[in-house]
């Protein structure tokens, strides 16, 4: 009898630490499932965050140059021309564009000016005050334009006026700083190069393109 009961409880011994076998296996099974899917978690953030930060380099934080234009909607005031002489004198009102809609930061530039050209010679000059362009847009200002072939001299001009077409350029550069974010400034100039052509006839506008 006494033998019975040791090889029971030898036997009810075993099967116990079969069980608490068992259920340490069981705990290192899913503590090991735990950290995989902490690992599978942490992963997949890193890669979230990469990607969002890539993204982030190539559009939002990437700076790109404002542009800086004549506006289209030039309204000749007074045309003068005189073939003979060869001379002209006119007055116009447009608009000085200055587009930031590419850049996520606010443009600020400094003062600076546009000059009209013939032929690389000065015929008129006006004045951009220094200002800030918003993130993702653009500003307009109204100019009040006044030219003079006054100090013209060995031109093609006579021959010009003669055909009827009067072609100009204006050019200019903004300096400033776009910020993006609050966090980041970037110096940036942008160029206008605009090309002019007025109709002697009709005193109007004829064509107008710039780089």
């Amino acid at each position: 009898m006494a033998e019975k009961n040791q090889q029971f409880a030898a036997a009810n011994g075993y099967s116990r630490n079969d069980a608490e076998s068992a259920t340490l296996q069981s705990e290192e099974e899913l503590k090991r499932q735990k950290r995989i899917k902490m690992a599978i978690y942490i992963s997949i953030f890193v890669v979230f965050q990469i990607i969002v930060i890539t993204t982030m380099s190539l559009t939002v934080m990437k700076v790109k140059t404002p542009k800086f234009r004549l506006g289209s909607d030039i309204n000749v005031q007074s045309f003068k021309s005189v073939p003979a002489t060869p001379s002209f004198d006119m007055k116009f009102t447009t608009q000085i564009r200055i587009k930031n809609s590419a850049n996520w930061g606010s443009y600020k530039f400094n003062t600076a000016n546009v000059t009209f050209q013939y032929q690389g010679a000065t015929v008129g000059v006006i004045d951009i005050a220094k200002g800030k362009v918003g993130w993702l847009s653009t500003i307009k200002r109204n100019a009040e334009v006044s030219l003079s072939s006054s100090g013209l001299t060995g031109s093609n001009l006579e021959s010009e006026l003669s055909s009827g077409v009067l072609t100009l350029n204006s050019v200019g550069r903004l300096n400033g700083k776009v910020a993006i974010m609050f966090i980041m400034k970037k110096k940036k100039a942008t160029n206008m190069n605009c090309t002019i052509a007025f109709d002697v006839a009709a005193k109007t506008l004829k064509s107008l393109e710039c780089k």
